[in-house]
């Protein structure tokens, strides 16, 4: 079978570099060829509830990313690239794998930059007898366009709001665009599946969750992401605010502002700003110490 899931991805256009890439012959600018590299596939119980359930989701974390996050609690994949190669039919072994661990889901971990291949594998799949729900859980860095083409295959989008201002989002991000592409993803989310939906034993089935993550000192603005999505989508929306940044990566050397965890009262004024704007579903992270849980034992493969 081919590397590339169709002729269109001979240029690399997924997501919002644009970089132009041919994938199969060179790295994009995400890091990326032409095959799937995954670093590791297990239970993950540290998900929202409804994701998480009580036996896991079927976590399947791909290696590298199209941000470059100075404080990447996952850099080792994201940025380093550790993981091996698969292929399309290995990729679809893997999440049939996953599936028949008994987990509530299928929770593809920063799957942007392998869009084609997703979806190819996920079809491949589901002629095999997969039958969970499919979890996009992304960093929202993307394209409408890429996302319009996911319909269909995903049932659950769980991308991350990182910030509200330009500014923000290239210092620590390398993505000056990074809030006008987040917002046009997100409403593109928002039109295939609608609000989260739950089964009746609290289970995401269908819907749009989307995560927060305050960092120090709110540089990221949470407080106005969480605005427009109240002002666009509405108070009903599903949101869960994390608290569980913690400085790693390149921030102890480069970047002091962000070289600590966030206060009691940086938390605090958070989730004043949610019961302001009359937020009714969702999840607070509990402020407490860095724990090793946070971060994956990935594979230095």
């Amino acid at each position: 079978m081919s590397l590339t899931a169709s002729p269109a991805s001979s240029l690399c256009r997924l997501c919002p570099r644009d970089c132009g890439a041919d994938r199969a012959a060179a790295a994009g600018a995400c890091g990326a060829g032409g095959l799937v590299r995954v670093n590791l596939w297990q239970a993950h119980h540290g998900e929202e509830p409804p994701i998480s359930g009580t036996r896991g989701s079927g976590t399947i974390f791909f290696s590298h990313c199209n941000l470059r996050c100075v404080y990447c609690q996952n850099h080792r994949i994201s940025q380093e690239g550790w993981g091996r190669d698969h292929d399309i039919p290995g990729l679809a072994g893997i999440m049939l794998e996953a599936a028949a661990s008994g987990v509530h889901n299928l929770n593809l971990v920063t799957p942007t930059h392998y869009s084609l291949q997703i979806r190819a594998a996920l079809a491949l799949a589901r002629e095999r007898g997969l039958a969970l729900p499919v979890v996009w859980n992304s960093s929202g860095y993307e394209l409408a366009e890429t996302l319009r083409a996911m319909a269909g295959s995903v049932d659950v989008y769980l991308p991350d709001l990182r910030y509200a201002e330009s500014g923000a989002a290239r210092r620590y991000s390398g993505a000056a665009d990074y809030p006008e592409r987040a917002r046009e993803a997100i409403l593109e989310m928002f039109r295939q599946v609608g609000h989260l939906r739950l089964d009746d034993s609290g289970l995401a089935i269908r819907g749009l969750l989307v995560r927060l993550l305050i960092l120090p000192g709110n540089v990221n603005r949470v407080d106005r992401s969480l605005r427009w999505l109240r002002d666009r989508l509405g108070p009903e929306t599903a949101i869960s605010i994390m608290a569980q940044y913690y400085p790693t990566h390149r921030v102890a050397g480069f970047f002091p502002e962000l070289n600590r965890t966030i206060t009691q009262a940086e938390h605090d004024d958070i989730l004043d700003v949610v019961e302001s704007l009359g937020f009714e579903n969702g999840f607070i992270q509990e402020l407490a110490p860095p724990t090793p849980e946070w971060t994956p034992a990935f594979r230095e493969c």
